[in-house]
């Protein structure tokens, strides 16, 4: 018996996914909860498993495709002590007899099935039809249904690597058939894969003197592509920009880094960084906010969840680390190094990527110096940090070499104005020049 299985609702009101990659062909026999294919959504990827146990009879999307909840994923034929090509001819004969002048012979009452468990909660089964197969394919599904084969990093490939270096394997689209392992008893790890990524599949189109490449804006791309276009439209944008000395945070972090560092953590600028921001906002909660559209409201945070911008080899994205006002520069080292190193491998999960209040992008690690950010909507505001450079500056009445950091800071204007956002980066200024004063103002 034929069974469409849908794409179930995966939460946090996801109303629609791209595609990422099947991990199963048409003819594959699956098990219950086996994953089936992997799904992009708000720049998080997850597999969706298998409700039930059958033969995959037919895939309904490409990769790549924008698949909405409620639409059929792939059609499963479920046949008890049938090899898989006498199930598939059955179902066909089945479905040209039903075109023919003789009728079928009535179908067997079957008894009631239970819910399948999917990602969230139960799934509801569908009703048992005849499949229509046609050379092979599914209705409305070309010949060229996408394989998973020794490339996706682990069909064939009977060697040692955990679960996350072959979902890494399969992401780069690496064949661990040809990776040598250095753990142990040639254990496959991580840092085995570097330098084995493929290129991007890209089309090019000869023309004239030169060549055009074109590389299709898909996955984690296509998902920023929106989400900046979107705060475009939808924010009234302002950057302001200065720059502050940092010289005795500068030392301050020299001081500590050892000890830190002997705690297993690497300490960055940027937890000190947050501290001023967090610090700075509580004296102006206007900029702690994001904006009701429908309801005309400004909506004050009295959390401190931070977006921190990291850069992944697939493109940005956005971790929250959450309750920055209770974690200490320490706690907010770790846990910036842990939610880097998770976006990175794309194992972070969707709920730490959402639900900031304000965000900090640090393009000075890649060399910047000044930026105008786009706001991570819908947050009303965000801090960029440049590149910490050596410049004359007067300290004290004196002209002397200090560390210097460009700061840009772009904001909503519906939210607030250009008085108050100066007066809130006039405060940040203040906290980084003299680190002291968080002691002394903020308790």
């Amino acid at each position: 018996m034929a069974f469409d299985f849908k794409l179930p609702d995966l939460g946090e009101g996801i109303a629609e996914v791209e595609l990422r990659r099947w991990l199963v062909a048409e003819g594959d026999t699956v098990r219950e909860h086996q994953p089936l294919l992997e799904v992009e959504t708000d720049k998080a990827v997850v597999e969706v498993p298998s409700p039930r146990s059958g033969v995959v009879a037919g895939l309904r999307h490409k990769e790549g495709a924008t698949v909405r909840v409620g639409e059929v994923l792939l059609t499963l034929v479920q046949r008890e002590a049938e090899p898989v090509s006498q199930a598939l001819s059955q179902a066909q004969v089945q479905s040209e007899s039903q075109a023919g002048p003789q009728s079928s012979p009535p179908a067997q009452a079957q008894p009631p099935r239970p819910a399948s468990v999917g990602i969230v909660g139960s799934l509801p089964e569908a009703e048992e039809e005849p499949l229509t197969v046609s050379g092979g394919t599914a209705a409305g599904f070309p010949d060229t249904a996408p394989s998973v084969t020794a490339a996706a990093g682990s069909a064939g490939f009977d060697g040692l690597a955990t679960p996350m270096v072959r979902k890494l394997a399969r992401e780069r689209g690496i064949d661990l058939r040809n990776v040598k392992g250095s753990g142990p008893r040639g254990c496959i790890r991580p840092e085995d894969l570097e330098g084995e990524r493929q290129p991007p599949a890209a089309a090019k189109v000869m023309g004239g003197a030169g060549a055009e490449e074109r590389v299709p804006l898909r996955g984690l791309r296509r998902t920023i592509a929106r989400n900046v276009a979107a705060s475009q439209r939808t924010t009234a944008f302002v950057t302001s920009m200065e720059e502050v000395d940092i010289t005795d945070i500068f030392e301050m972090r020299l001081r500590e880094q050892g000890e830190v560092e002997a705690r297993g953590t690497h300490l960055t600028f940027l937890p000190f960084f947050m501290k001023a921001v967090q610090h700075a906002l509580k004296e102006h909660p206007l900029l702690n906010a994001s904006i009701d559209d429908e309801a005309q409201e400004l909506v004050l945070k009295r959390h401190y969840h931070f977006g921190i911008a990291v850069d992944t080899p697939e493109g940005l994205m956005v971790p929250v680390i959450r309750d920055v006002d209770k974690k200490s520069i320490i706690e907010l080292a770790q846990a910036i190094q842990e939610l880097g190193r998770k976006a990175r491998e794309r194992s972070i999960a969707l709920e730490e990527l959402r639900g900031s209040s304000f965000t900090i992008t640090n393009y000075g690690h890649f060399g910047g110096t000044f930026a105008t950010p786009i706001i991570n909507w819908p947050d009303v505001a965000i801090m960029g940090f440049g590149r910490i450079v050596e410049r004359p500056w007067v300290h004290r009445g004196q002209i002397v070499i200090r560390k210097i950091l460009p700061l840009s800071l772009t904001f909503d204007h519906r939210a607030t104005d250009g008085a108050d956002a100066a007066r809130f980066l006039g405060k940040v200024l203040r906290y980084l020049e003299d680190p002291a004063l968080l002691f002394l103002d903020c308790g």
